[in-house]
């Protein structure tokens, strides 16, 4: 088995561990609104910067064509729009689970109803399916880029794993609140981790197939397209602290530019060669 693989079933696997294990902490407890609109604020930073500074230009890089960046461009407002419209159908980008928040959403809505929990377990999932797009083409993106890449696509892995267990926390702990069994949120959440390293192995082995040339130009089109769902959804969780809260405001805006500039320096990790 070539070494790309290895990577690639080493990040999938660790996508799994960090998905799996924040679904099974969801039934111990809540954290405070204030550090979890710290955390969102960190990872919406690092996300953004991702999206940004690794995924765009490597995405350009690799278009073929006349034009090349006005494609680029233009899958990435394709990944923004089809992000804002799964949004909108399934509205399951939602976060705040605290302590305060579960009591509001106790008193205005008694509880949770299983049908809500299914369109947001399907627009979860949609989503994931893009972070398992964005990592294998991303892979081999790198891999085509140079053989001699210390840790390939390390930036996509990094978001999807500071990222991926709030996704789970947030489905598992819509299940408990509409009192679905134990059995049921296990076996929920163990599909849900998986779907992620599954689609990234697809998406690799899909390019692989492909050819060298258009092998590239399809993961070029495919990261574009993932950085504008990335884009979307860091920007999803900043914007409305920022609008309609006012606490702790230079707390978070550290957290957000703290985030910036760690995706910003993963690039010199992510671009260091083996001597």
């Amino acid at each position: 088995m070539d070494s790309e693989w290895w990577v690639l079933l080493g990040y999938s696997a660790f996508i799994f561990g960090a998905s799996f294990l924040a679904g099974k902490l969801s039934s111990i407890g809540t954290l405070t609104h204030t550090r979890t609109q710290f955390l969102l604020s960190l990872i919406s930073g690092f996300i953004l910067g991702i999206a940004i500074f690794h995924m765009l230009p490597h995405a350009m890089e690799r278009i073929s064509g006349p034009e090349s960046e006005h494609v680029a461009v233009f899958w990435l407002v394709l990944g923004i729009a089809a992000m804002v419209v799964l949004m909108r159908v399934f509205n399951f980008h939602h976060h705040d689970f605290s302590d305060d928040a579960a009591q509001s959403h106790r008193q205005s809505e008694q509880g949770v109803r299983r049908q809500s929990v299914v369109y947001i377990g399907v627009g979860l999932s949609l989503h994931t399916v893009s972070e398992g797009v964005a990592l294998g083409s991303a892979l081999e993106l790198s891999m085509s880029h140079s053989m001699h890449t210390l840790l390939p696509a390390l930036g996509v892995f990094l978001a999807i794993v500071v990222h991926k267990p709030l996704d789970a926390y947030t489905l598992l702990t819509l299940m408990q609140s509409a009192k679905y069994t134990k059995l049921h949120r296990t076996l929920v959440n163990i599909g849900f981790a998986m779907i992620c390293p599954i689609v990234a192995v697809a998406a690799y082995a899909a390019t692989g197939l492909l050819g060298e040339m258009e092998g590239s130009h399809v993961a070029g089109l495919a990261m574009a397209f993932a950085a504008g769902a990335f884009i979307c959804i860091a920007l999803s969780d900043l914007l409305p602290e920022i609008h309609f809260h006012t606490h702790d405001r230079f707390k978070l805006l550290v957290a957000f530019l703290a985030g910036l500039v760690l995706s910003y320096l993963i690039y010199f990790v992510e671009e260091g060669t083996v001597h």
